[in-house]
């Protein structure tokens, strides 16, 4: 069974300053995203509103393009990468190792912490 590779925060940042086509998925709360959010454009796919997106996830996410998800600590996001491969058959899908909370420790410290 395939799993997620994980990617540190300064990885990620790294290939998206380089121009990779990568997908960012932010599977938190609306509150959450408000507190702080990545520099970058992002899908917004709460977890709790599952049943909103559901339906469209084919249309709105690119199977080509590999996907790269974030959450808070990098719990919620592991699942959620684990669920888009296993039962959707997504190939490339990464995990931020340690979600946004790392990525404002080691990437970039204007990202509030919460």
């Amino acid at each position: 069974m395939a799993s997620p590779q994980t990617i540190r925060p300064q990885e990620l940042q790294q290939s998206l300053e380089g121009g990779e086509p990568i997908q960012l998925v932010d599977v938190r709360e609306m509150e959450e995203l408000a507190l702080a959010r990545l520099p970058y454009p992002v899908l917004h796919l709460p977890l709790s509103q599952s049943e909103q997106w559901m339906g469209s996830l084919e249309e709105q996410l690119d199977r080509q393009r590999p996907v790269a998800v974030i959450c808070h600590a990098g719990v919620r996001s592991w699942h959620f990468a684990c669920w888009l491969m296993e039962q959707h058959g997504y190939e490339q899908v990464w995990n931020l190792q340690g979600g946004i909370d790392s990525w404002s420790v080691e990437v970039d410290r204007s990202v509030p912490r919460y």
